[in-house]
């Protein structure tokens, strides 16, 4: 079984957010730089569908010639091969990075079984990626994904609904969108990150138009909401107040 997953370089996700000037893009002058916590989970699904099914593991992504980090990371997380496929320009709207990853897809030698993305982005949030390559590709494609497995060459995935669960069965190849807490992810070592540093990165010319007939006018930070906190006490003579509070969140 051959896997791919299709990972962002993005700003860290623990940071504020500052705007350009124009608000078109985010201000990364002062910002590291690192992946999704949904993508690491698509890394770790990905590598381990091929550990109990054999095949090879693949990560691919759009970006700067700096994105090689990720792709590294991705690596000493497990992949076997790493694509990157250079931009010119910041003008990569989701149309036109789902129809550059489709291209190139279709123009890679493996025929992937499984189409890993995260569910979406930590920094645009659009959502959008994962299924409009699913669409380009003309496979079936299933979002929000918290559980997964393969059985008898069959794909069986799970995403979370108020009060439940669905659960999908779909034919291979198949695109799955995946969201943090699917697994674990494995935290690579210190000879796995040196190793990939030393392994080849393939590069490519990212190729890609997308729908027209609309521009981005620009981006806005949404506003911080106010919260207050009611402190009850700091001994145990708060216990009384703390099973009252508890019992109007019907928690007791």
């Amino acid at each position: 079984m051959d896997t791919l997953v299709c990972i962002k370089r993005v700003p860290n996700t623990g940071a504020r957010a500052v705007l350009t000037e124009d608000k078109q893009e985010i201000d990364t002058s002062n910002l590291g730089y690192t992946l999704s916590p949904h993508e690491e989970c698509g890394i770790e699904e990905a590598v381990q569908l091929v550990e109990d099914h054999g095949g090879e593991a693949t990560a691919m992504t759009l970006g700067a010639p700096e994105a090689d980090e990720q792709l590294r990371t991705a690596i000493a997380m497990g992949v076997d091969e790493a694509v990157l496929l250079e931009m010119d320009g910041s003008d990569w709207r989701p149309s036109r990075v789902a129809d550059a990853l489709a291209s190139a897809i279709e123009a890679n030698e493996t025929d992937f079984d499984v189409l890993v993305f995260g569910n979406e982005a930590a920094d645009a949030q659009n959502y959008q990626v994962g299924v409009r390559v699913a669409d380009q590709l003309g496979l079936p494609v299933v979002t929000g994904i918290k559980e997964f497995a393969v059985e008898d060459g069959t794909a069986v995935a799970e995403r979370e609904i108020p009060g439940g669960s669905e659960r999908y069965e779909l034919d291979l190849p198949a695109v799955i969108t995946v969201k943090e807490g699917l697994n674990e992810p494995r935290y690579p070592s210190m000879r796995a990150r040196m190793q990939a540093n030393k392994t080849e990165v393939t590069t490519r010319e990212a190729e890609g138009t997308g729908v027209e007939g609309f521009e981005k006018v620009e981006l806005v930070i949404p506003e911080e909401g106010e919260s207050e906190t009611d402190i009850l006490g700091d001994s145990a003579d708060a216990a009384p107040q703390v099973a009252d509070v508890l019992e109007e969140l019907e928690v007791l």
